[in-house]
């Protein structure tokens, strides 16, 4: 949900009556749509530098990993490098086309100053998935043989991908109710959850075994219904923690690479062959989530030039929970999302209807300082802004995205000092 004000059915109709009764050509009317503004090439270019530089030392230098699953990593990287471009030179192509559709919103946090008034491309999410897509089912042809035990759940995770990215449009489209909202990722879960053929137990952790006179306790079908439940929570926590240039994004790069750098250090450290392949199948598909999110990230960061629109937060959640599962570090990825869980506890009461919950639980913006003020609402956002004051958008959005990468970080801490002693 990003900071918007979508136009009204009546105005959108009126439009299209008008452009049809006009019979304008295609040609006239893409002269007519503004272009969008250049993508911000050299902030994407830092954060390249910042996280690849600490990857590929991990992945070629610090840790022995065997040349076969190497290749396979840079193949994937190279293909998703690609994707990285193909995104960039898509978006202002599918930008006229979402507006000639008058699939635009008004930026809310801009209301009442020059930039309020532009129209802003909606739904841009859509070429990511595509794209991420795309990429994903041309890397089954390097990597996947006809008989590999991973081939099933590769393609029912891209199935949940896909009938995500699919509702997460329709819901652009349609603007379907927040109760609605909450339970379209259950519908998108089922290809995985019916597909999923690996271990339904857990390892208890080593200070409560011998209270428990376990080690291993293999749960069943509730392993299945935690595994929904990840999934439900995980699409709709990216949802619900918006409202600002670039935030929807920014959390979603910050999170595919913390993945990416935990799936590498775990291949590096384990000797179990079907550990590595459960850390490499969640690299492959989040280095394409990763990049194609690094394109839509350089026209969405603040000021935005487009937005990204229910489409992408939904395909985007879905795709971190589908890798957290598959690749078996679903309690690290929960304190990846650290951020989120804490947002989801400030929203329940406007969520369930305990308290009124507002059409957007945005903060107040004043056009004559270009500052946003917290409102009582039961947001992450809101809640930064009571605590340290009054921000503009651009430092609100930084200092959620650090917040972000504090609890990334802190996983990391956790995990370091727990080994061996929790599990």
């Amino acid at each position: 949900m990003a900071a918007r004000r979508r136009t009204s059915s009546r105005a959108t109709a009126t439009a299209t009556h008008t452009d049809t009764s006009k019979s304008e050509s295609p040609t006239r009317q893409e002269h007519a749509d503004p272009p969008i503004a250049p993508p911000k090439s050299g902030l994407i270019f830092k954060l390249c530098l910042f996280f690849a530089i600490p990857y590929f030392y991990l992945l070629f230098y610090h840790y022995k990993i065997e040349s076969e699953l190497q290749r396979s990593i840079l193949i994937n990287a190279g293909l998703s490098l690609a994707g990285f471009f193909i995104t960039r030179k898509m978006i202002p192509v599918a930008s006229r086309y979402v507006l000639r559709r008058n699939l635009f919103g008004y930026d809310i946090n801009k209301k009442g100053t020059p930039q309020g008034t532009i129209k802003v491309p909606e739904s841009l999410g859509i070429v990511v998935g595509a794209v991420f897509l795309v990429l994903a089912i041309l890397f089954q042809y390097f990597n996947f043989t006809a008989d590999s035990n991973w081939l099933v759940e590769y393609n029912a995770a891209l199935a949940s991908i896909c009938f995500m990215l699919l509702l997460g449009f329709v819901d652009d489209v349609l603007d379907v109710p927040w109760r609605v909202k909450l339970i379209l990722p259950s519908f998108a879960a089922l290809p995985l959850l019916m597909a999923y053929a690996g271990h339904t137990s857990i390892i208890i952790p080593k200070p409560l075994a011998p209270y428990v006179g376990l080690e291993i306790l293999d749960l069943g079908w509730i392993y299945k219904l935690y595994m929904f439940l990840l999934a439900v929570f995980c699409t709709n926590s990216i949802n619900i923690h918006a409202g600002l240039n670039g935030l929807e994004v920014g959390q979603t790069v910050v999170i595919a690479s913390a993945i990416l750098l935990h799936n590498i250090m775990q291949i590096g450290a384990s000797l179990d062959p079907e550990y590595k392949q459960a850390h490499a199948f969640s690299i492959y598909l989040v280095q394409p989530l990763l990049a194609t999110s690094l394109a839509l990230f350089s026209y969405n960061w603040y000021p935005s030039s487009v937005f990204v629109g229910d489409t992408y937060t939904y395909f985007a959640g879905m795709t971190m929970a589908v890798v957290g599962i598959l690749g078996h570090f679903s309690e690290t990825l929960l304190i990846f999302f650290l951020p989120q869980v804490l947002n989801f506890l400030l929203s329940v009461p406007q969520l369930f209807g305990f308290v009124k919950c507002p059409r957007h639980r945005l903060p107040r913006f004043n056009p004559r300082t270009g500052l946003l003020t917290g409102t009582n609402d039961g947001t992450l956002v809101n809640f930064f802004l009571r605590l340290f004051g009054k921000m503009s958008e651009g430092s609100l959005c930084a200092a959620l995205l650090v917040f972000q990468a504090i609890a990334c970080c802190l996983c990391f801490v956790l995990r370091y000092f727990l080994t061996g002693w929790y599990k």
